[in-house]
């Protein structure tokens, strides 16, 4: 089967597009066949981040856009790749609210709109039915860590969010240990620039030991898994926070960056091989903290699979849900039941 994986994370960096090509024998294989990022733009970028604040009754009006959005630029990929053979696109959209111990959790971008658009079944909204279920909707990556990338010990994806995945006792277990990316990218901003390229900031810093020792006192990392993280608790929580402390971005990225690699240390056993993806894996001087902290081998694979391994997994729980198997784990997720997640859009 062939799809288009679409991805939006919470760092706003762009759509990841993903065409795959999936094959079953006795596992599960696939091909990356194309993907690129398409950035979005400022003012798709100032909607996306006002949706947070934005009235939930023009939510809706929103939700219908930005499908159209994303089918214009599914045309464009299909147009300017040539691709003739497309089975299906799965959607994860882009997450506006994600609040599962109330139930609720919202990614936008209408599959029926999409599905018009450009005349090809759309699966989306993979999450929604794990919250009614009981379970944290998140995350779903997992699935596709445990039957795509099996012979890593752990999975570790540097995102707007650290999150890892691993095999436990014969289960599957999976969660977002902390803040990174949506952390490091809001301070840099604030010097101009987008991204803290390499780390060269956070290079240059120095680590405040108040302001670190009362982010690991956050009562999140308490917690035991099934948990997840959204936005609402980095903006609510952590950035006020740091705030407090009036330091210079420098210190700020200083810090945080060794908060990260003590967070995450403390989920990977030393001595096993880490498959680690996400744009955190581009920040040479947080990774290299990362390697002294875990004593582990970190994995870095192609750029394909940094860049689109949640797109291609998107791809790939679309294709699990149109086969009727399974693409959510309840021991991940805490839902009541493993299920098969995700709204199906018919042409």
């Amino acid at each position: 089967m062939y799809a288009i994986g679409l991805m939006s994370g919470t760092s706003l960096d762009g759509v990841d597009l993903c065409y795959v090509r999936f094959s079953r024998d006795n596992t599960y294989g696939f091909k990356i066949l194309n993907a690129t990022t398409i950035p979005y733009s400022t003012l798709w970028k100032e909607k996306l981040q006002a949706a947070f604040l934005e009235d939930p009754s023009n939510l809706g009006h929103l939700h219908q856009a930005y499908g159209i959005y994303l089918g214009e630029l599914l045309q464009s990929f299909i147009r300017e790749n040539a691709i003739e053979k497309l089975d299906f696109v799965a959607s994860h959209g882009h997450t506006i609210f994600h609040k599962p111990e109330e139930q609720y959790t919202l990614q936008i971008g209408d599959g029926a709109m999409i599905a018009k658009q450009i005349g090809v079944k759309v699966v989306a909204d993979f999450r929604s039915q794990d919250v009614r279920l009981g379970g944290q909707g998140a995350p779903l990556v997992p699935v596709g860590d445990r039957l795509l990338f099996g012979e890593y010990d752990y999975c570790l994806n540097l995102g707007g969010f650290a999150n890892i995945s691993f095999e436990d006792g014969g289960k599957r277990l999976a969660f977002d240990i902390c803040p990174i990316n949506i952390v490091f990218n809001h301070y840099v901003q604030k010097v101009g620039r987008a991204f803290d390229v390499g780390g060269q900031f956070a290079s240059k810093g120095k680590v405040d030991i108040t302001l670190e020792a009362a982010l690991n006192e956050l009562a999140y990392y308490r917690k035991n898994p099934p948990k997840s993280l959204g936005f609402e608790w980095v903006k609510e929580t952590v950035i006020p926070l740091i705030d407090q402390f009036d330091l210079s971005v420098k210190d700020v990225l200083a810090t945080f960056s060794q908060h990260v690699a003590l967070q995450i240390s403390k989920v990977i056993q030393p001595r096993r091989r880490v498959l680690v993806t996400g744009g955190g894996v581009y920040n040479t001087f947080f990774m290299n903290h990362l390697i002294r902290m875990t004593a582990s081998e970190m994995v870095i694979p192609s750029k394909m699979i940094i860049e689109y391994k949640e797109a291609l997994i998107f791809a790939f729980l679309g294709y699990l849900r149109l086969e009727g198997e399974t693409n959510v784990l309840k021991e991940v997720t805490g839902a009541v039941r493993d299920h098969s997640s995700g709204e199906i859009f018919e042409v």
